[in-house]
């Protein structure tokens, strides 16, 4: 026992006499257990860790280059350039990138951040699914472009910021993917530099519902940084503000809203802008580009039994191996004529602010969208192996039973 604590005393002075001497050391580790965790780099190595080009791009231009207010020249010219230094990034005609956003304070309505949390979600499955990157914003990018407004500087800095991106989608807070096996068409849209969803006999009418701007494709290139440019210049940031308001109530007669706004400013440019803009602009309709979604929920119930009905002759699989069982699904579906529309869109319902148009019913908008969420989310849970059982309820999950059978 003496000679136990003889050692610990040895012990506890050798520490005592260590500590001592490394506090009167300036620098008590010898040259090889040295560690700098944060060495002083050189202004070039943060180039060689990015592996950035040292030749100069239009990132190094002085000017503002994301804002809307400067205008972007030969844009076409930059990003070609930049894409030859950038090796890694081929170009690719099918690259998307999908830009959305809300408000940056706290919803009005209680359920109004629950809903933001949930559409937002369906869009990051939706990119996962594809492949595809998604920018959220909710920054006020220019001060005086609020509300709808708000998205034309958001997609105008996202193509600035994606030079690698052919094609970006923007995507209203309150719209949500509800078919998540679809491919957007992109072939069809070669000779085209903006996709909106529209009815060509509303448009020839001139009516205000002639196309929807809460969700529309539009192509990285200079033709649409110019586009933005103009459409910018019809918002509340133009000293013509009040005279395009004026020009535009004169061509769209059932505009109900006092102020010039970004949909009513699109159709004005479609029927009457340059023809250096209508001939770029495709109008779709022969997918639901954007699903009005008091003509589509009624679907959702029949249209889960059809896909059941597919799903159950299809083997099991990894979410990232899926594309083709999608495409096949995809096919039955149009052949028949049922296929999921691709996007429904809760225009009119304001699940943030809780204001919603007085021809609904508040109660059957917060009904119907947690619906058509558990409607979407279904086809993302199926590959995680459970499902939402019953609609109208997004707390309750189930697993998901699972016959194949192999001789079909």
């Amino acid at each position: 026992m003496a000679r136990r604590n003889n050692l610990q005393s040895f012990s506890i002075a050798s520490v005592v006499i260590f500590l001592l001497l490394w506090s009167f050391t300036d620098d008590p580790w010898p040259p090889s257990l040295r560690v700098s965790p944060f060495p002083n780099p050189k202004p070039d190595d943060f180039v060689c860790q990015l592996q950035e080009p040292k030749d100069p791009t239009f990132y190094d231009e002085p000017t503002n280059i994301y804002a809307i207010d400067v205008p972007m020249l030969e844009w076409d010219k930059k990003r070609s350039r930049w894409f030859e230094l950038h090796p890694a990034f081929s170009r690719s005609e099918n690259r998307l990138l999908v830009v959305t956003g809300s408000q940056s304070s706290p919803c009005k309505d209680p359920l109004g951040d629950h809903f933001t949390l949930r559409f937002f979600k369906n869009k990051v499955d939706y990119c996962r699914i594809h492949g595809c990157n998604i920018f959220y914003n909710n920054a006020l990018l220019h001060p005086k472009m609020r509300s709808a407004w708000a998205k034309t500087p958001a997609v105008r800095a996202a193509m600035v910021a994606h030079p690698e991106a052919e094609w970006l989608f923007w995507a209203d807070s309150d719209a949500i993917f509800t078919d998540m096996d679809f491919e957007i068409p992109f072939e069809r849209y070669k000779d085209y530099n903006l996709v909106v969803n529209g009815w060509p006999n509303l448009l020839v009418n001139r009516s205000w519902v002639a196309v929807n701007a809460g969700l529309f494709l539009i192509r990285n290139c200079q033709w649409s940084m110019e586009f933005l440019d103009v459409w910018a210049g019809m918002s509340p940031k133009s000293s013509n503000y009040k005279i395009w308001a004026r020009a535009v109530s004169s061509t769209i007669k059932d505009r109900l809203l006092p102020d010039n706004d970004d949909q009513s400013s699109l159709i004005y440019l479609i029927l009457k802008g340059r023809r250096k803009w209508r001939e770029k602009i495709y109008v779709e309709n022969r997918y639901a580009l954007h699903g009005y979604w008091r003509m589509i929920v009624g679907r959702f119930d029949g249209l889960c039994g059809r896909y059941a009905e597919l799903e159950g002759r299809q083997r099991r699989h990894a979410e990232a191996a899926g594309a083709g069982y999608a495409a096949e699904r995809g096919r039955h579906a149009e052949k028949g004529g049922w296929r999921r529309p691709f996007v429904t869109h809760f225009t009119g319902c304001q699940p943030c602010s809780g204001d919603h148009n007085l021809e609904y019913d508040g109660e059957t908008c917060k009904v119907e969208m947690e619906r058509a969420l558990n409607f979407a989310d279904n086809q993302v849970l199926k590959n995680y192996g459970f499902v939402h059982p019953d609609l109208r309820n997004g707390s309750l999950i189930s697993p998901l039973s699972y016959r194949f059978d192999r001789s079909s």
